[in-house]
């Protein structure tokens, strides 16, 4: 089946970015003990930074930990060819962070999960 959409993905758009392409990396901080304190899970592909999870230990939030991460995340994405950054969140999680951090509110899917909702933001890279 994952072989049948790539093959009509690549009919469609040729020049499509193959999906052996894409690159997985995560951003760790570590306090003095070595413990990691916050980290994002993100991939590269389709010239797009796909932002899976961040998170950060209370002891950090606040302090401009999250701001060094997406830093990271979105210097090594610019190194690998990225020209866009995706993002989903919760309503309880930290659409006002993204915000900060440059990022545009496109969509929203109310009642996901239930009684709450995922927001999708996006970031031009260039």
């Amino acid at each position: 089946m994952s072989q049948g959409i790539i093959n009509f993905n690549n009919d469609k758009v040729p020049d499509l970015e193959p999906i052996e392409k894409e690159v997985k990396f995560f951003v760790f901080v570590r306090n003095d003990d070595q413990e990691v304190i916050g980290g994002i899970r993100a991939i590269c592909f389709w010239n797009t930074l796909h932002i899976e999870l961040l998170w950060l230990s209370e002891e950090c939030r606040g302090k401009g930990v999250g701001k060094e991460l997406i830093d990271s995340a979105e210097k090594f994405a610019v190194e690998h060819g990225c020209e866009k950054a995706f993002v989903e969140t919760t309503s309880w999680q930290a659409k006002p962070f993204y915000e900060k951090m440059g990022y545009h509110h496109i969509a929203t899917i109310n009642d996901r999960p239930k009684g709450h909702a995922s927001h999708y933001l996006t970031k031009d890279l260039k």
